[in-house]
């Protein structure tokens, strides 16, 4: 209920302003597939490091059509968090500041929909920066791809008390981890996770 209620102030603040469009309706067949790579497990706390979308048409993921960003090197960005995700402060040299890369981002994104692994976690480290430069969290309907496993999970095994991990799903699902902890391969994955689940009798997906 706050959610929605936040959501209903903020379109009446962007209204005329340069971002009214991206509360409009969506109207197309289009979702986008989004992650984040951050300094820590923690949305509330963590910094950005990289983000990246790519978009889905039909039982399509269209890799020739993302976005993928890192951004400048934070002060937090520590030994702990390197062996994470691989990114070292030199792979982060020539990175985007956090404005021009959430621009680039609400750019790509539009009013789409918005599906991803964990997804809550993304869109509570996304909001804590846009909101503050921007003034609004994002408004796209969304889609949490983790969620949806879980339910088709605990229907078909209701005795089940844990939550698969991102790769035993994947492995369980036929879908190949593509490049595992980068914020592209996991936002590729987590798109085929997805056509997986709602398109099963579609068989393997198409890359353009």
């Amino acid at each position: 209920m706050l959610r929605a209620l936040r959501r209903a102030a903020d379109r009446r603040r962007q209204a005329h302003g340069d971002h009214g469009w991206l509360f409009t309706p969506y109207t197309g067949e289009e979702l986008v597939a989004i992650d984040c790579v951050t300094t820590g497990p923690d949305p509330r706390r963590a910094e950005l490091l990289s983000l990246a979308a790519v978009r889905l048409r039909g039982d399509r993921v269209l890799t020739s059509d993302s976005l993928d960003l890192r951004l400048a090197r934070p002060a937090s960005l520590c030994g702990d968090s390197i062996r994470l995700h691989g990114l070292r402060g030199i792979d982060l040299a020539d990175g985007a500041g956090i404005d021009e890369a959430l621009a680039q981002f609400l750019d790509f994104v539009g009013n789409r929909p918005l599906i991803g692994w964990r997804l809550d976690d993304d869109l509570t480290l996304l909001n804590r920066y846009l909101r503050p430069r921007f003034g609004f969290d994002l408004p796209n309907a969304s889609i949490d791809v983790a969620q949806a496993y879980y339910r088709r999970l605990r229907r078909q095994h209701p005795e089940l008390a844990t939550r698969p991990r991102f790769e035993e799903v994947a492995e369980r699902l036929g879908v190949p981890v593509m490049g595992r902890h980068t914020a592209l391969g996991d936002a590729v994955t987590a798109a085929l996770i997805h056509l997986r689940l709602t398109r099963d009798a579609l068989g393997v997906e198409r890359f353009c």
